[in-house]
């Protein structure tokens, strides 16, 4: 069952590799009682992801932290060493995007957004998903039910929502 506006997140772990080595987060601890954003996709370095979905929110990176946003958040199912390539292979961790990773899929699963895609090796796989969040709380919640498209949940869409 999908997670609904207005129910407080999970409590999950999320991991990162970082200048400090890898880290596992608690994500109540990681976003506190601030506003952020978090945007799912299914996957780093595929097509719509890295195209389309990552690069939406470089772009509004500035004009989020204008909005009191305190943090942009990137969650995929991968491990965290692709999280942290792709970010700085895209410029995503240097704008300031954290580049949180749930390897086992469980973070994803237990908010009801994991999809499966088996003729292109996707299981568990988080689907498109853009979502404001503060004091925990979800205030807004976007899905894109075609994991190939990019609008609802793309950074620019969020934006205009705040």
């Amino acid at each position: 069952m999908t997670i609904n506006i207005g129910e407080i997140l999970p409590n999950s772990s999320l991991t990162r590799f970082s200048s400090k080595g890898l880290e596992n987060l608690r994500l109540h601890d990681f976003i506190n009682n601030d506003k952020v954003i978090i945007f799912g996709v299914p996957g780093a370095y595929s097509r719509t992801c890295s195209s389309k979905h990552l690069p939406s929110f470089i772009r509004t990176m500035g004009k989020f932290k204008v909005k009191a946003v305190s943090k942009v958040i990137c969650v995929a199912v991968n491990d965290p060493f692709v999280m942290a390539n792709w970010g700085k292979d895209t410029g995503a961790i240097e704008s300031g995007i954290d580049m949180l990773c749930d390897p086992s899929s469980a973070f994803i699963t237990e908010i009801g957004l994991n999809f499966d895609a088996e003729p292109i090796g996707f299981f568990n796989r988080s689907k498109r998903f853009s979502m404001i969040i503060k004091n925990k709380r979800i205030e807004v919640l976007n899905v894109d039910e075609d994991s190939g498209t990019c609008d609802l949940s793309a950074g620019e869409t969020l934006l205009n929502l705040l």
